[in-house]
């Protein structure tokens, strides 16, 4: 900070010496009775005109993602017209804090990554409606990128935020326009729910929208409020009364019925999954 303070303040005394320079000239010329002078003729400039900034993404764009590029910190997918196929929309775009305690951070940083994996996740509800719990339920996700390491050095300072809808694993949908309000009606639509193609616990078992084919869905969420993760034995006993409850008030028969309990583990809890979602067989 120091180097670029002195820079300006440089710059300020040439200015002032130059309005000087100019001033007294200007004295000189009135005071004179002879016969005005052109200027001397001055070369053209040879400077290269400064680079257009990068003018960042725009809210609303729509992007053929496949899944592998939307699992990437940066992308290089050009937006498509959003009447065209498309599996992501851009939601919300955010400046990054690139700077803590006077120093300039790199784009890729863990504190500068930690901001918009956190701030994207954040702003989705308010774009798709619903609840918390709706949302939890649902297929549809953020995923966020930043400049390449290329263009904040070039001065960009933008984040994207974007919005998906999961198809299975590994796998993103194809959207019919975009996702704003999906989720602001009554219950989770089919075509966003989140089912399973077997009980949660099978080693079969694989998330899938429930419009697809299914065996299992998710119904209700259990939110932990706690800091750290309280153990394996403590978010797996929150859910057992939760869940069979909620199991027995959706089923046709409340005396025969299935229900499961899907626990964060310690990493999920790490990523800033503190839930677990309840199950029934559909």
């Amino acid at each position: 900070m120091s180097d670029v303070t002195g820079s300006l303040r440089r710059v300020r005394r040439a200015a002032n010496a130059g309005a000087a320079l100019l001033a007294l000239t200007g004295l000189v010329a009135c005071s004179g009775g002879g016969e005005e002078k052109e200027p001397p003729p001055t070369a053209p400039s040879t400077q290269a005109p400064a680079a257009a900034p990068d003018p960042g993404p725009t809210a609303g764009a729509c992007y053929p993602l496949p899944y592998d590029a939307a699992v990437a910190p940066t992308s290089e997918v050009e937006a498509v017209d959003c009447e065209q196929p498309h599996t992501s929309v851009t939601f919300a775009i955010g400046t990054i804090d690139a700077f803590v305690d006077g120093h300039l951070l790199a784009v890729d940083s863990e504190k500068v990554q930690a901001q918009v994996s956190s701030a994207c996740p954040t702003q989705l509800l308010s774009y798709v409606g619903g609840t918390l719990t709706d949302l939890r339920l649902s297929m549809i996700r953020s995923i966020w990128f930043t400049p390449t390491v290329e263009q904040s050095d070039a001065g960009a300072t933008w984040y994207r935020c974007d919005a998906v809808l999961l198809d299975g694993a590994s796998r993103l949908a194809d959207l019919d326009g975009d996702l704003e309000g999906a989720l602001a009606g009554e219950g989770v639509p089919n075509k966003y729910a989140m089912c399973g193609t077997a009980a949660p616990d099978a080693e079969d078992f694989e998330r899938v929208r429930c419009s697809a084919k299914h065996s299992w869905r998710a119904i209700d969420v259990v939110a932990f409020e706690a800091v750290k993760y309280p153990g394996v034995k403590k978010v797996r006993a929150a859910g057992r009364t939760r869940c069979e409850d909620a199991a027995a008030d959706v089923a046709e028969d409340p005396l025969t019925f299935q229900w499961g309990y899907e626990w964060p583990t310690k990493e999920q809890w790490a990523m800033g999954q503190k839930f677990g979602r309840c199950w029934t067989a559909d």
